[in-house]
């Protein structure tokens, strides 16, 4: 059976295209008539055949050089190898008697990734299902240590303290959605998230956010907490952490580093610079699905102090008895926002023990390489907009011919099968490349820039 899916998805690739351009109308329907539920089972081989003939033709190819559109990487091979061994086995990440050497393994790679990123031994770490469990697992670490540091509530056992609506968090006004998020979740709201101003290149304006902490304590609100982008979802961009850092001490406050999309510069010895200061945070989110290359869900969030985590700990007879610990057992429950959890520890062993530094830099630096190639391309042509230099792999840009044409460009592009994203910048309409594919060319990207300027110069006619 697994012989004959796995060919099943090589025959469904026939060509270089991300996609088979069909109409959402007609897929929806092709979906749909394939039922959901049948009295009596059709049997594998019916089952794969109808999947052959309906669904995987139209699948995205994120291993396609003409994919590009968001932090949706192509996978590397050993990781799909580690897939079907995280499949087969079923490890569940909650107790030791449910993953012996998955735990051990868990717990070995986290205290590698700490040494990697410039944490102290002390520190401590769990895998996430992605950057968005990471970043609110933080905050509500950052939200309890601060309560207990200057309410002496412990908000675990005893609640919110009075004071919990006038808590506030700061982040870059295009950071990712998960810290509104977690301020809703953390019963905060929205109104708790202060959205500090970026600069011409995106980044956080350090100025503007120590105006706002000034006016915010003179109004006798409280700054608990403030995030680092590192590598924003469309610019690419990275916060100043190193000032962040200086004006969290100065207020008392938690610094996070979000570095979902920017983390895997730490694998490049030419790049790794531009994330440096993320060793000054208090904890740290890391993605392996995007520049690490490996399959979907892979995050960990990054503690200082293994104590931030405990605000996680709860004891429970079936799952982490306290006498097996006093004996050694790691039951990682304890760390975790999640009970159940994946083993994606071994795609991260394995990704890293085949490809080594060596090998992980070179697929960093040729991302990193052709957002900039990009860029200075396009930036020069006359009939394109590129507001934004690149720090990582992806460019936003435009052409000149206005907001409709450049949404019907992404469209026919799509019906081709190159797939493009597509944001807003200052209220004008964008499109954008993420260049994660350590296999695309120069000359491909040549290609597609010719065909966007072909698309937009009909369409401007």
């Amino acid at each position: 059976m697994i012989r004959e899916t796995l060919t099943a998805v090589l025959d469904s690739y026939s060509d270089g295209s991300a996609f088979s351009g069909i109409d959402p109308y007609e897929l929806r329907e092709k979906i749909g008539a394939l039922g959901f539920l049948p009295e009596e089972g059709k049997g594998f081989e019916q089952v794969l055949k109808d999947t052959e003939e309906v669904i995987l033709p139209h699948m995205l190819r994120t291993w396609s050089t003409s994919y590009m559109p968001h932090l949706h990487s192509p996978v590397l091979t050993e990781t799909i190898c580690s897939e079907l061994i995280i499949a087969c086995f079923n490890s569940s990440m909650d107790s030791w008697d449910q993953g012996p050497a998955a735990t051990e393994l868990e717990e070995s790679m986290v205290f590698g990734l700490l040494e990697l990123f410039g944490f102290p031994k002390e520190g401590d770490g769990c895998f996430t299902s992605g950057g968005s469990q990471s970043n609110i697992s933080a905050i509500i670490a950052a939200r309890d240590w601060y309560c207990m540091r200057k309410f002496g509530q412990d908000v675990k056992k005893d609640g919110l303290p009075k004071e919990y609506s006038k808590l506030r968090i700061y982040t870059s006004e295009i950071s990712h959605f998960s810290m509104d998020k977690a301020s809703h979740i953390l019963g905060m709201g929205y109104q708790a998230v202060r959205k500090i101003p970026v600069d011409s290149k995106c980044r956080i304006d350090l100025k503007a956010f120590e105006r706002m902490l000034e006016e915010d304590v003179k109004a006798g609100l409280y700054p608990y907490c403030a995030v680092a982008t590192m590598g924003s979802t469309d610019f690419g961009s990275i916060d100043d952490a190193r000032g962040m850092r200086e004006l969290c001490d100065r207020y008392g406050m938690y610094l996070h580093a979000d570095a979902a999309y920017g983390s895997g510069l730490i694998m490049s010895p030419t790049y790794r610079d531009r994330i440096a200061a993320a060793s000054l945070c208090d904890s740290i989110t890391v993605d392996f699905h995007k520049m690490f290359l490996m399959p979907i869900s892979c995050s960990a969030i990054l503690v200082r102090d293994k104590e931030l985590l405990k605000c996680f700990e709860l004891h429970a007879d079936y799952l982490n008895r306290e006498e097996d610990e006093e004996d050694g057992y790691i039951n990682l429950v304890g760390k975790s926002m999640q009970t159940t959890r994946r083993f994606d520890a071994l795609k991260v062993y394995m990704a890293f023990q085949t490809r080594g530094v060596n090998g992980y830099g070179r697929i960093i630096d040729t991302a990193v390489e052709n957002a900039s190639y990009f860029y200075n391309k396009i930036a020069k042509d006359p009939e394109f907009i590129a507001p934004v230099e690149p720090e990582l792999s992806s460019v936003v840009f435009a052409l000149v011919h206005g907001d409709e044409v450049n949404k019907k460009v992404r469209r026919i592009l799509l019906s081709e099968g190159t797939v493009i994203g597509q944001t807003v910048k200052d209220g004008r309409v964008m499109l954008k490349f993420t260049l994660l594919n350590p296999n695309l060319t120069h000359g491909q990207i040549d290609v597609i820039v010719a065909r966007i300027k072909e698309i937009g110069n009909s369409l401007a006619e």
